[in-house]
């Protein structure tokens, strides 16, 4: 039935082996093997020749660098030229005000890169912060963090120095259009409904901000975690407000926001608002907690939050009272509250937020690195953490009064050293979520190990031969 039993073999001229009206090939196997071989050196050749003519990324890597510098000594010279170029009594305003609008934008870039080292770091070691935040795998990683600081990193100081140079060469209205063009693209940025420019990542974002303003629903550890990053950004939210309120009245690149009848000056009631809505929101945060859990430690919390608010607002009285008035009654009882709400505040950090117990595993990383060796398991890290963290605390809350916001250079300083402590606070926080969830999983694994023990007690106690 198959032909004797031989090899069965399709006729020439199948159309299976070849296309119509072309004519029938045999290769032999001798003759498949060296095409073979061709058409792989045809590749590797083709591969080399591409190689050769883009240059080594080692290149491309150094030549960004060398531009980066010379870009970066373009804009100091352009802006010292600029500033040397005005008059001595309108120098300092000036500069206050072009300060005023550059000020949040460099904070936030210099969040934004010490973000992604947190998330290098987390990637380095065990830490699954993708888990612990519940975010997509689509998530950003740090080289993508690194690539919009980088960008925000040349885009703020070219705004600014161009900001610098129309004013000083009377170019007025040149110089308005600078910070009113940025924050405008920023804006633009954040809430495009496209999807370029990392939707989703933006998306969540400004849905956690939702979260934030409108504690509705159950408090996740991403929503009540950014929150307490936003209070250390407050200043920068105040500052980003009377930005605004300047673009809108139309004072940019002029001194009438320095009048006492100003809408946008320093008496304004927005400016303590704004400092405090951060602590409100997460205040409101710990009492919906409470209301979910009934635990008591976060009406504790909530009440450490509340300590801000004092701060805030006996120091924004300096404006509205009497000077002899504020220094005999508001001012004691301003630098009281002070200290009430940076030792509470320090406190909680340690106690609460951070477990000292295994302070130093988040600097285990998975492969062998400098960093890991001169962190991980180190007394010295203990010592600086806590140390830093209480001297920061304590200038955070010289930061948050109102009534020191002219001295733009001590404030922006603070401001910073603020988001470096946060910076560290990160680790150990996330760290010990990350512990929590560990321990609750096992914790849920450990009876169901000790059904089955029990299970295989009874089986074999009650053996019987079917």
């Amino acid at each position: 039935m198959f032909g004797g039993g031989g090899l069965v073999t399709a006729p020439v001229r199948s159309p299976h082996l070849r296309k119509s009206g072309s004519r029938a090939v045999v290769y032999g196997l001798d003759e498949l093997e060296a095409g073979a071989e061709e058409s792989e050196m045809k590749g590797v050749t083709a591969q080399l020749s591409t190689a050769a003519i883009l240059p080594s990324p080692i290149l491309l890597w150094r030549l960004k660098v060398i531009l980066f510098f010379f870009w970066g000594l373009t804009c100091l010279k352009i802006g010292w030229d600029s500033v040397m170029r005005m008059s001595i009594d309108v120098r300092d305003l000036f500069l206050y005000e072009a300060f005023l609008y550059y000020n949040p934008l460099l904070l936030v870039t210099l969040m934004v890169w010490l973000w992604g080292v947190n998330l290098w770091v987390f990637a380095q070691s065990n830490i699954g912060y993708a888990k612990i935040f519940d975010i997509d795998q689509t998530h950003l990683t740090h080289r993508e963090i690194w690539k919009c600081a980088t960008w925000m990193t040349i885009i703020v100081p070219t705004s600014m120095t161009a900001y610098l140079y129309f004013y000083s060469h009377g170019e007025v209205n040149l110089a308005a259009f600078q910070p009113v063009f940025l924050y405008v693209v920023a804006a633009f940025l954040i809430i495009f409904p496209f999807d370029i420019f990392y939707l989703s990542s933006r998306y969540f974002l400004l849905r956690t901000i939702w979260r934030i303003v409108l504690p509705l629903q159950a408090i996740t550890f991403a929503d009540f975690f950014l929150a307490d990053i936003l209070t250390s950004m407050s200043k920068v939210f105040s500052d980003l407000e009377r930005s605004v309120c300047r673009m809108v009245h139309r004072q940019v690149a002029t001194i009438a926001w320095f009048e006492a009848d100003s809408v946008c000056g320093s008496h304004s009631v927005a400016i303590p608002i704004v400092l405090v809505l951060p602590y409100i929101f997460r205040f409101f945060q710990c009492l919906r907690q409470y209301s979910d859990t009934r635990e008591k430690t976060t009406l504790l919390n909530a009440l450490k939050y509340s300590t801000a608010v004092p701060v805030i607002f006996l120091s924004a009285l300096k404006y509205h009272v009497f000077p002899d008035k504020w220094k005999s009654i508001y001012r004691p009882l301003w630098l009281l509250s002070g200290v009430l709400n940076s030792l509470y505040s320090f406190y909680w950090d340690v106690s609460r937020d951070w477990d000292l117990s295994c302070f130093t595993r988040i600097f285990k990383f998975n492969k062998s690195s400098p960093v890991s060796h001169i962190l991980y398991g180190r007394k010295w890290v203990f010592f600086w953490v806590i140390g830093s963290n209480l001297i920061l605390r304590c200038t955070w809350t010289y930061k948050l009064s109102a009534h020191l916001r002219h001295n733009y250079l001590t404030v922006f300083t603070i401001s910073a050293l603020e988001i470096y402590r946060r910076f560290q606070w990160v680790f150990f926080r996330v760290e010990n979520e990350w512990n929590r969830m560990n321990s609750k999983s096992s914790s849920m694994q450990t009876p169901m190990s000790d059904i089955s023990m029990e299970e295989e007690k009874l089986l074999v106690a009650n053996e019987h031969d079917v």
